[in-house]
């Protein structure tokens, strides 16, 4: 327990200097995760020693901790913009939802093949690994360089594609799980996986309207206490998580939906003050989660996937996504400079750590795949940790003859 504790201080200190020198940080190749990861590493068993973390305790801290800093930055994501820019994004994030996010299940399933992993396995991290990440994609389209550099239209759809995909994700692993047990009925498991889809998003309608109903309620003659108004999405988000898990439903879906709709409901004057302190809290509170990563990486079991790992890891990054964004800008009504954009940036992160974490907690025991998801998780941080701010500058190096930087398309 006292590494656990020795763990917090450290990550919240580290959070501290990096807020210090937070916009120096959105314009260097360095991310805030990737700073946390290295600490990590530095501390853990494979330097310093300093930390060390059982089994156990690492599945328990990434599952409920990277749970609801997803759900949290789910919300921040919802907030991030007014809903009435969401028709702009409808057609090119339903075409990411429905489209790229299965076939990057299935390339990055595809491509774990070449560790020799069974199928069903190969499937499930997947599975697991193709839900566009809210929290490293809030290091690439929120600040201001980034309100600079590219147009809102591009953030806006990572944002919202970011907040709905981690929800329904779960589908794909959900069933991956259940191919890979055999005591699982990939029938029953379908049912079930409908009914936290449908039953999720009910509860975020039902809880989004109840708390923009509540906020109207209370402005009416008077203005909220400034502290419970800034900080109300971020209640509302634990909230909902919390009676969706009670329900047995897709949480982190209940409360981007929940989101969308208070959104709707609260004014601009409301809803750009309470962003501000959704971003802050999606940015740094995540970083304890990738410290704890750098602390239990599997180095033994990297260095036993051998030379094929590097290869996998080259094909998730380079085939995941981007081909397809390549492929779809015509029907998704993108200039190319944006669907190469979008194309990139789709990090893998901690909604993907979560899915992983879940798939542990549902009884699949293989350590290959904490062994090959984490290896593909710390290559998308240092991957998208160091091209985030070059790439920004690029796109606006290469100019848009479609878009004005901080413009609606």
């Amino acid at each position: 327990m006292d590494d656990l504790h020795l763990s917090y201080g450290l990550a919240g200190l580290l959070a501290v200097l990096l807020a210090l020198g937070s916009y120096k940080m959105r314009t260097l190749p360095l991310s805030e995760p990737m700073v946390a990861l290295a600490l990590g590493v530095v501390l853990g068993p494979q330097l310093l020693a300093l930390v060390e973390i059982s089994d156990h305790v690492r599945d328990l801290i990434l599952l409920e901790g990277s749970r609801l800093i997803v759900a949290l930055s789910v919300m921040a994501a919802a907030l991030r913009f007014p809903t009435s820019d969401i028709g702009r994004v409808v057609r090119p994030v339903l075409l990411l939802v429905a489209i790229v996010m299965p076939l990057a299940a299935v390339v990055s399933g595809a491509a774990s093949l070449v560790l020799g992993l069974p199928l069903a396995l190969a499937a499930l991290i997947g599975a697991c690994l193709c839900p566009t990440d809210p929290v490293l994609a809030s290091s690439v389209v929120s600040g201001t360089p980034a309100e600079k550099s590219l147009p809102a239209r591009v953030r806006h759809t990572l944002s919202v594609e970011s907040g709905i995909n981690d929800g329904l994700a779960l589908p794909l692993v959900g069933l991956a799980i259940a191919t890979l047990l055999p005591a699982r009925s990939v029938g029953a498991a379908a049912g079930s996986l409908a009914y936290e889809v449908l039953v999720g998003a009910v509860i975020g309608v039902v809880a989004g309207a109840l708390a923009g109903w509540g906020v109207r309620l209370a402005t009416r003659d008077r203005d909220l206490e400034q502290a419970p108004d800034l900080i109300l999405p971020l209640l509302l988000a634990v909230a909902v998580l919390g009676v969706a898990k009670v329900a047995g439903t897709d949480g982190i879906l209940a409360v981007f939906v929940a989101g969308v709709v208070y959104n709707r409901m609260v004014s601009a004057d409301q809803r750009e003050p309470q962003q501000a302190i959704d971003e802050a809290v999606n940015r740094y509170a995540a970083l304890p989660v990738f410290l704890v990563l750098g602390v239990v990486l599997p180095w033994a079991q990297w260095a036993e996937l051998g030379p094929a790992a590097l290869l996998f890891v080259v094909l998730v990054l380079a085939l995941r996504r981007l081909p397809w964004l390549l492929a779809l800008p015509r029907p998704m009504r993108l200039p190319a400079q944006q669907a190469v954009f979008l194309g990139w940036f789709g990090p893998m992160g901690v909604s993907s750590l979560f899915y992983l974490a879940h798939s542990l907690d549902q009884g699949v025991s293989d350590p290959r795949l904490f062994a090959v998801g984490s290896l593909m998780v710390t290559a998308s941080v240092l991957a998208f940790g160091i091209s985030s701010a070059p790439g920004r500058r690029l796109y606006v190096r290469a100019g848009s003859s479609h878009a004005r930087p901080g413009v609606p398309d």
